[in-house]
């Protein structure tokens, strides 16, 4: 990669809405930041310097104290207003991201067919993030009939992709908009599903998928997984479901 000027602050930008203690594993992982990006400025985001009243749909979520979709909006504010790199508290760094601001904005997949959200860049004022925050002027988090859209934003953010021309196929992939899109070993090279590891010499960062924005019941079933394919590997499970699957 021929690299220019940088177009991307230095900055990290996080959320932490709900004013709970951070769990270890998210402390952990910020100090990962800190060993790595040492030279970059660190921007939490938090009750205290975002107005959660200006949006309808963040509303809604913090008010039912989903505040992951509160981020979803937030991390979308900050890039846009500010630049810089988005990071999930979830997310471990492996080395420095400098060789990535010399993009207008980039992303990655999260598998072969959806894009992740836990590592994001751009230079303030993209027209694609600027895309991305529109979606959200008229999108509600409280249905009329009192449940929530609990939509992931990777799925509306792969969409919206979709229809500007990216091809949902795991591949690497620059926009005319100058967005550049990463297969998933760079970003997103643990499958939480199946727990697969895809980690390469390519890896920037790991997002372990704290998960919670699901319900209990599917974080349970996803940890058996992981702990099972520990013991046998996800090769073997993956064969063992088709074996098991319906008509096979």
């Amino acid at each position: 990669m021929k690299l220019t000027a940088e177009r991307i602050p230095k900055i990290i930008h996080y959320c932490w809405f709900g004013r709970g203690e951070k769990p270890k594993i998210m402390t952990n992982c910020i100090k990962s930041w800190n060993k790595h990006l040492a030279d970059y400025k660190f921007v939490e985001w938090n009750e205290d310097n975002f107005d959660i009243g200006s949006n309808r749909y963040v509303q809604e979520a913090y008010e039912a104290r989903k505040f992951a979709f509160v981020s979803d909006y937030v991390r979308l504010y900050a890039l846009y207003h500010h630049g810089g790199i988005y990071l999930d508290t979830d997310v471990e760094v492996l080395k420095t991201l400098n060789p990535l601001l010399h993009h207008d904005a980039f992303t990655g997949f999260e598998d072969e067919r959806y894009l992740q959200s836990g590592t994001m860049g751009a230079m303030p004022k993209h027209p694609w993030i600027a895309m991305l925050l529109e979606d959200y002027e008229d999108r509600v988090f409280k249905k009329p009939d009192g449940t929530y859209d609990t939509t992931t934003n990777t799925a509306v953010i792969s969409k919206l992709c979709e229809a500007e021309g990216l091809n949902l196929n795991g591949t690497q992939q620059t926009l005319k908009n100058g967005v550049v899109f990463y297969p998933r070993q760079y970003f997103s090279p643990y499958d939480y599903i199946n727990g697969g590891n895809y980690i390469t010499g390519e890896s920037y960062t790991i997002h372990h998928f704290a998960q919670s924005w699901l319900p209990l019941h599917v974080r349970v079933k996803s940890n058996m997984k992981r702990m099972a394919s520990k013991v046998v590997g996800p090769r073997v499970i993956s064969r063992m479901r088709k074996l098991l699957a319906p008509n096979s």
